[in-house]
């Protein structure tokens, strides 16, 4: 939990639920941050011993228990039509089986709230996604002691009167990415091609400081109408490379390569997982003020943030002057799943105790600041 200052909890044994969405697979095969800090974390909890229970698709690979109501993730599945269909049978199959666990930790955003309001073993959920929807207000009145995570502090500013119960950073294991040299001669961009992500402008910058740029995203269906009219005709440019999606062993090559990671977000980006992927492998990101970015990147240390392409422009000469093992060194002081891990086990204590002094209790966490 990124709150220091926030009493320890002894946390022994437990027995916990892990929720994940069912549209990727735990981990995911290719993109997908949320399940796949999902499976970061799980895995360090089974590590440490705890019994986790993982709902997930079928096709998840896990130390844990896996119990899947879907052969596979959906998103892959060219014959499921409905996905909300098989969440509520994933969120009732939970229910039924809650009496196992002594926590039940969701990442299924709000969907699951009319099953866990009325469950009798705490629950915890980890909010993963935007918050900034004008729909999500009158939601949040209605289930107003939900106790929730979020992911950076930023992330928190729609929603200030939620039951925050603190904020937990991603991690990664530490030997996931490892440290290279950055010998490749080009920037990197990951992502998915959607306007919030900034791929357009990524490609501004690169072709302003005439350096290749290789693009390994995801185009959902959701956003092909964009791509064809925004991005498509971008990439003809001789320095643009559009690599398509990646796993994680591509991951650790293609960013740690890289001689910075671009990062020009044009929203309120709750954490992004590639940036500490990036400093994982000690390659320093160029990231524009959004969102959680001042949270994540530390300015001059493991990557410049900036407010503007003529900005980006202008630091991606000073790149050189950032070390790369200062880089790396970073990422193991602040975001390994091993501290990731750490961080809920407290959180999950202090559920935990606020479920046994009753309901109302949990109240508490409104305006925990961390």
């Amino acid at each position: 939990m990124n709150a220091r200052s926030a009493k320890k909890q002894k946390v022994d044994f437990m027995k916990i639920a892990q929720v994940a969405p069912l549209y990727e697979a735990v981990p995911p095969l290719l993109y997908g941050g949320t399940e796949r800090v999902i499976h970061y974390l799980t895995e360090e909890l089974v590590k440490e011993g705890h019994e986790v229970t993982l709902f997930a698709s079928g096709d998840s690979v896990t130390n844990a228990t896996l119990v899947a109501s879907v052969r596979r993730a959906l998103r892959l599945d060219p014959v499921c039509i409905d996905p909300l269909a098989h969440h509520i049978i994933e969120l009732n199959e939970v229910i039924w089986r809650s009496d196992q666990f002594d926590i039940i930790h969701f990442h299924t955003d709000y969907l699951h709230f009319p099953f866990s309001s009325r469950c009798n073993t705490p629950c915890v959920t980890t909010l993963h996604g935007r918050l900034d929807i004008t729909d999500l207000q009158p939601l949040y009145r209605q289930f107003p002691r939900q106790p929730v995570i979020s992911i950076s502090n930023n992330q928190r500013n729609p929603l200030p009167a939620a039951n925050w119960m603190g904020t937990v950073y991603h991690g990664l294991p530490v030997n996931l990415h490892p440290l290279r040299q950055g010998k490749g001669d080009y920037l990197a961009f990951i992502g998915r091609v959607s306007p919030e992500k900034g791929l357009d402008r990524a490609i501004e910058i690169a072709v302003q400081v005439n350096y290749p740029l290789k693009i390994a995203a995801k185009i959902d269906r959701v956003d092909q109408h964009y791509h064809e009219k925004q991005i498509a005709h971008l990439m003809n440019h001789p320095l643009i490379e559009f690599v398509g999606e990646i796993n994680d062993e591509q991951k650790t090559l293609f960013l740690g390569e890289a001689r910075a990671l671009l990062f020009p977000v044009d929203w309120a980006e709750p954490f992004g997982l590639v940036m500490i992927e990036a400093m994982s492998c000690g390659t320093p990101v160029i990231a524009f003020n959004r969102g959680s970015v001042p949270e994540v990147i530390e300015d001059g240390v493991t990557g410049f943030i900036v407010e503007s392409v003529p900005q980006a422009v202008e630091v991606f000469s000073r790149i050189h002057e950032l070390s790369r093992t200062n880089v790396r060194r970073v990422f193991e002081q602040r975001f390994t799943a091993k501290r990731m891990a750490a961080d809920y086990l407290q959180i999950y204590g202090l559920v935990i105790d606020n479920y046994k002094s009753g309901p109302l209790s949990l109240s508490a966490g409104h305006h925990r600041q961390v």
